[in-house]
């Protein structure tokens, strides 16, 4: 049996904003979220800028006593989760509990709190090591402290697919609900990776951005100047329903999920395949799980890295998927706005492309001023479009070639 599935909230959190709906007014606006980094002194790195989420006071979201059992990743999980619960007026009562799951992913999970453990084992020894270390840093706490606030008793997991990581959590919960093993999946993917051994490592692999003193222009997607990109942090929260449920509820549906492509590359550990193999594959086989055509979609919310190697392949792929028509596609990303959230970009961008559906209008590529020759789509270059889409197709591509791609449909009865 196979069933519709609806998406009735969207939470997020990110440099752009605190808030779903802070988030979504910055993007449209155009607004970056990029600065200097403040969680650490990064005088000595080559980057010294990434999308650090301003202001997040984590007592808003967790109590004190409870601090010392949660990375950041989990805090921020848990704040953009509030937001999507709170947007889908949901509350999983004993008569839901068994029917409602999580699947939220992570591409690195605690790596503030193994750093701050490991410094102080090397100070004091072995003794020093918090008794939480572990629950505080391994990937599927997210999902496991959601499950727990919220008393959801359903299926429970999580996704650890470098930067396809949220997207498959997405898609692996929409199948879930559409083979009848749940009625609700919270479902996204949460990161916080701007720590010095963060930023340091992707720094050593020549990955970043060194644009230092223009921190808003750094990200650049597809255009020619662009330089590497910029680690942002956040999380992105999407409630899943099958139709009947929400309907049971009386919730507002905000979009439909209709397709879930994966694929592997089996190429390289970071580069992606050549002509955009990867890419190509999953975004058609989303378009076969959502029996439609590429002329279908009216929207692509990209991976969009802005990266050298990165933006001029996935332009390669997009335009093998959709032909002739490829120049007539919207495609924007918002990594330009957000930095790149790695693990958590694919559960933000997925809420994105939900709220571009929800209010036909897309958000724009900021910072696409020169364009490169070989990028030339139409990446909404530096301002938002209203436009008329049914549906979106968003991409995520992870270290190691894993790959994955959503479709999301407006709403329609």
């Amino acid at each position: 049996m196979s069933r519709r599935v609806v998406v009735t909230g969207v939470g997020l959190v990110c440099g752009c904003g605190i808030g779903t709906d802070q988030t979504w007014a910055s993007l449209l606006a155009g607004k970056s979220g990029i600065g200097p980094i403040t969680h650490f002194d990064a005088s000595g790195f080559d980057c010294r800028i990434a999308g650090e989420v301003k202001g997040f006071d984590p007592l808003n979201w967790v109590d004190k006593k409870e601090l010392k059992k949660m990375g950041r990743f989990i805090q921020l999980a848990l704040a953009a989760t509030e937001f999507a619960v709170r947007g889908a007026e949901l509350k999983i009562g004993p008569d839901l509990a068994d029917a409602a799951g999580v699947f939220i992913g992570s591409g690195i999970g605690g790596f503030d709190v193994i750093e701050r453990e490991h410094s102080k084992y090397l100070q004091g020894g072995p003794g020093k090591i918090s008794p939480f270390f572990i629950p505080a840093a391994i990937v599927n706490l997210a999902s496991g402290n959601v499950s727990i606030r919220y008393g959801a008793k359903g299926p429970n997991s999580a996704t650890a697919t470098a930067c396809s990581a949220s997207a498959h959590a997405v898609g692996d919960a929409f199948k879930i609900i559409q083979r009848c093993d749940a009625e609700i999946m919270i479902a996204g993917g949460a990161e916080a990776a701007v720590t010095p051994m963060g930023i340091g490592g992707f720094a050593a692999m020549r990955a970043l951005s060194t644009r230092n003193d223009e921190p808003e222009r750094a990200s650049r997607p597809f255009d020619s100047e662009r330089d590497g990109f910029i680690v942002g942090e956040g999380s992105g929260v999407l409630i899943l329903e099958s139709l009947e449920s929400a309907r049971r509820r009386g919730a507002k549906i905000l979009a439909e999920i209709v397709g879930y492509g994966m694929s592997g590359d089996a190429h390289h550990i970071t580069q992606p395949a050549e002509h955009g193999d990867g890419g190509y594959r999953v975004s058609m086989a989303a378009l076969k799980d959502a029996k439609i055509q590429p002329e279908d979609i009216g929207y692509v919310n990209a991976h969009g890295t802005s990266t050298p190697i990165g933006d001029a392949i996935e332009t390669e792929a997009l335009k093998r998927v959709f032909g002739d028509r490829a120049k007539k596609v919207p495609i924007s990303s918002t990594k330009s706005m957000t930095g790149h959230l790695l693990g958590g970009a694919g559960g933000l961008e997925a809420g994105v492309s939900v709220l571009a559906l929800r209010d036909q209008i897309l958000p724009p590529t900021i910072n696409h001023e020169k364009p490169d020759p070989a990028c030339d789509l139409d990446y909404i270059p530096n301002q938002a479009r209203k436009a008329e889409v049914r549906y979106a197709l968003s991409n995520s591509f992870g270290f190691g070639g894993t790959n994955a791609s959503l479709i999301f449909k407006r709403w329609e009865e």
